[in-house]
């Protein structure tokens, strides 16, 4: 069961991978960072899509409802003309409250393929 800096580095394995970030999102911060960040700041771009990751997981209209186990979404895709930015949330035996950010070059990524992946890598996770 890989850790943080093993679960990034499998991310950035995948075609495409330009970037990817383990993100709490009721805080901000990145738990962990690796490759490129869009606009060049690892932080900054954490605080941006945790804002993205709250917006989707506190409004009832994205959620899977107050009856299930797990996070309130399972993922958010957000594309641009050159990119894509996949937000897995993560399971975890706390309040789960992270997300695997995955920044993705849409020239040369498979978003269908890193989809399925950073949901197998969410769910190995192992965070102390």
């Amino acid at each position: 069961m890989p850790g943080i800096d093993e679960c990034l580095l499998e991310a950035m394995r995948l075609p495409g991978a330009r970037g990817a970030a383990l993100v709490d999102w009721t805080s901000g911060l990145a738990l962990g960072t690796v490759g490129d960040a869009p606009g060049g700041d690892h932080e900054t771009t954490a605080a941006e899509a945790a804002e993205l990751a709250r917006m989707a997981a506190e409004h009832g209209a994205f959620t899977s409802g107050a009856d299930s186990e797990g996070p309130p979404v399972e993922d958010v895709i957000v594309s641009n003309r050159d990119s894509y930015h996949l937000l897995r949330f993560v399971d975890t035996s706390f309040d789960s409250s992270v997300f695997l950010h995955l920044w993705l070059g849409r020239e040369d990524g498979n978003l269908a393929l890193a989809r399925i992946r950073l949901g197998e890598m969410a769910a190995r996770l192992v965070l102390g």
